[in-house]
């Protein structure tokens, strides 16, 4: 059964958090949704690039008081 897991990368800083959710994806399983927690408004456009890059899904992106919360499913 797919999971939501929350990976929080705040008050880090590029590359930090895409390098904490490529850790998870890595661990995660297929259908799994990870939403990343990020205060990096690089991460608003990192995230999503790499995501698309590698043929993953972005499910939801918004920013939220200062924190980006960014929505991803592992499809592969």
């Amino acid at each position: 059964m797919a999971e939501r897991k929350i990976v929080d990368a705040k008050n880090t800083f590029c590359p930090g958090p895409l390098m904490e959710l490529i850790g998870q994806m890595k661990m995660a399983e297929i259908g799994d949704e990870l939403e990343i927690l990020s205060t990096d408004k690089g991460s608003a456009n990192d995230i999503p690039e790499w995501i698309n890059k590698v043929g993953h899904e972005v499910l939801d992106s918004f920013e939220e008081e200062g924190v980006w919360h960014i929505t991803v499913k592992k499809t592969k």
